[in-house]
């Protein structure tokens, strides 16, 4: 059915539906001793830059450190795009998936490591809803991507006989005997057995090998949709629907099977800066001793909303624990998930500039901006979890923590009528280290004012060498030091 062409709920609404201030330096002090991430899955690209959410467990944390002490500087990259998913392989090329303002068709860049500008671009088909829009590197540095024609895509990069930069599909397979019509694949992403498991928006879950064609799936439950991506770890693949969340595994020939279901509270309504009535959560695995002992999500229980945490291996729910109660209790957004903590940004009132046709209305009506961050801790011997900080900061990104320099990096929006919690197409965005002990803000950067600047709750990469790569609805922020 008709739907307006959505980004990552964990991150966006993209553009399809749209038409120096420096403080002091980090004093974070010693940074935290958070890990161990989730193993490095052998079929992706480096280990924080190979998915939106940094790994297969989309942890949202990273082994590589951000810009470091000193002035930063950036650089906005103009591509009449939203850019939701800047990823960086093992080149050190970043390969960003975006959808253009103005006809709406993904569109893949490659990006010139020292400066941000598009080197060569590669569109393929537009779906009718997140087809082709999650992504991932593959161990070869090529994009793994649905397009809107329901074909898997393996995307490489090469140098051209003159000397420029093209990309190309190198190999393709189709889903349509798994993918309905009118259906379309919202997340994605790969086993330990090198299959790629896939997820639709109607609600079916499968895995597809493209060394051999094979392809298999099941379908969950009537009227439990995926609105957003998936998460894998060695124990299977983990999927948030509207009602519940699941672990999936798959058998020797790759057919998939329900090892739990989770279900949770949905509310009574979708909130106001939420895309779906249901969690807004991209499933986490995090833990203290594999990396993946848990699976959390966000519920979307009213007023206030809880963190869910469950053992991995079984399903058993460690803990259900109220969070953002200071700013606004709703989230579109994955955790962040590393050690035993847990980092949950509020996206409550957040003015996405279209909804989903289907998203039907909020309660209530609308709401302001407020913002809002909370920590959560699970006990060590498993007895429950605890609200370790909660804070109004305004995040306008889905944060990202370094277990490098011990900091969590976002971007930050500010009102541009002071004191207040409105917002408008002339608040301003600036770049924004916390400290995950405490939860304060650190340092900032002014990056620019108005909606050109407008990260509209999309993910930031840090790649190596401490660059940052910011998706905007207009294109990308490059932040470096010096």
């Amino acid at each position: 059915m008709p739907r307006c062409p959505l980004f990552p709920r964990a991150a966006v609404l993209g553009a399809a539906c749209l038409l120096a201030l420096v403080t002091a330096a980090p004093t974070a002090g010693a940074a935290p001793a958070f890990g161990p991430l989730p193993p490095h899955n052998p079929y992706t690209g480096p280990q924080g830059t190979a998915t939106m959410h940094g790994d297969t467990g989309s942890s949202d944390a990273t082994p590589l450190p951000g810009p470091g002490a000193g002035s930063l500087t950036s650089r906005r990259v103009a591509l009449q795009s939203a850019c939701p998913t800047v990823l960086v392989g093992s080149d050190g090329y970043p390969v960003a998936l975006c959808t253009p303002i103005l006809g709406q068709v993904p569109t893949v860049h490659l990006l010139d490591p020292g400066t941000g500008a598009s080197l060569a671009e590669l569109p393929f088909a537009k779906g009718s809803l997140l087809g082709g829009v999650y992504a991932y590197l593959d161990d070869q540095d090529q994009l793994v991507a649905v397009d809107g024609d329901r074909t898997l895509l393996r995307i490489a990069h090469r140098r051209t006989a003159s000397g420029g930069w093209e990309l190309y599909v190198a190999r393709s397979l189709s889903l349509r005997q798994a993918v309905p019509d009118g259906d379309a694949v919202t997340g994605l992403s790969p086993d330990w057995q090198g299959r790629v498991w896939f997820a639709t928006g109607g609600g079916v879950v499968g895995t597809a090998d493209d060394r051999t064609g094979a392809v298999h799936a099941l379908s969950l439950p009537e009227g439990e949709r995926v609105d957003n991506s998936i998460s894998t770890a060695p124990a299977g693949a983990a999927v948030a629907t509207t009602h519940a969340t699941y672990l999936l595994t798959a058998a020797e020939d790759g057919t998939p099977g329900v090892a739990w279901r989770r279900p949770y509270d949905r509310g009574p309504a979708r909130k106001p800066g939420q895309l779906s009535r249901g969690t807004g959560s991209t499933p986490t695995f995090f833990g203290p001793r594999t990396g993946t002992d848990y699976v959390t999500v966000v519920d979307n229980a009213a007023p206030t909303e809880n963190l869910l945490v469950y053992r991995t291996d079984t399903g058993a729910q460690v803990c259900s624990v109220p969070v953002l109660k200071a700013g606004g209790s709703g989230s579109e957004n994955s955790p962040i998930g590393t050690g035993s903590s847990v980092f949950v940004a509020s996206t409550y009132g957040y003015p996405y500039p279209a909804l989903p046709d289907d998203a039907g209305t909020s309660s209530p009506a609308s709401a302001d901006f407020k913002g809002g961050l909370s920590r959560v801790d699970v006990r060590a011997d498993e007895s429950g979890c605890d609200l370790k900080w909660d804070n109004t900061v305004r995040s306008s990104a889905v944060p990202r923590l370094s277990t490098a320099d011990g900091l969590i990096h976002t971007i930050v929006r500010t009102p541009v009528v002071p004191f207040t919690n409105t917002t408008s197409i002339l608040d301003s965005f600036s770049y924004a280290e916390i400290d995950p002990a405490t939860g304060r803000t650190v340092r900032t950067r002014y990056l620019g004012t108005s909606s050109l600047f407008d990260t509209l709750q999309m993910v930031g990469s840090i790649a190596p060498g401490g660059v940052i790569y910011q998706g905007t609805v207009t294109g990308v922020v490059r932040i470096a030091n010096g």
